[in-house]
């Protein structure tokens, strides 16, 4: 397999891991996560860049940027999650793998956390694994780029 490029995006609060509920999130900050998903990622042949912004419009222009610079996308949208239809719209857009990620099991909270408006754009979910549904999103998107 060539060398793959993947964007690791990750929207509003996810700064604040480590600090924001670690009981729920985990706590490792989240450049320690990236780190280890960076490493992770290696071992597939595929290295990621890395994004986080608590902005709608800063994360929809990464998305668009996954079209001409990214082989997929591994997205962790927090509570965008749950009401952005521009992101979806620009997931379409873009015409490359997506593949949502959440660290926590968005069904077993709150009632608003349960739809994911983004996940019919995306090739697949993944939730309540902590830190390690990023790894499987990394392992799922290797097989997608074969």
């Amino acid at each position: 397999m060539a060398n793959k490029k993947v964007l690791v995006l990750n929207g509003p609060n996810l700064n604040m891991l480590s600090i924001r509920e670690p009981g729920i999130y985990g706590n490792q900050t989240l450049e320690e996560i990236n780190a280890n998903i960076e490493t992770y990622a290696k071992g597939f042949d595929i290295s990621c860049d890395f994004y986080q912004s608590n902005s709608e419009g800063e994360l929809i222009d990464r998305i668009h940027s996954v079209r001409e610079n990214y082989d997929g996308c591994i997205l962790n949208a927090g509570a965008y999650t749950h009401y952005s239809y521009a992101i979806f719209d620009a997931i379409k857009a873009v015409g490359k793998p997506f593949i949502e990620v959440h660290l926590s099991n968005i069904h077993a909270r709150e009632e608003f956390r349960h739809t994911s408006v983004i996940a019919p754009a995306c090739v697949g979910s993944i939730a309540g694994f902590g830190k390690n549904s990023y790894f499987l999103a990394v392992n799922a998107m290797k097989d997608i780029l074969k």
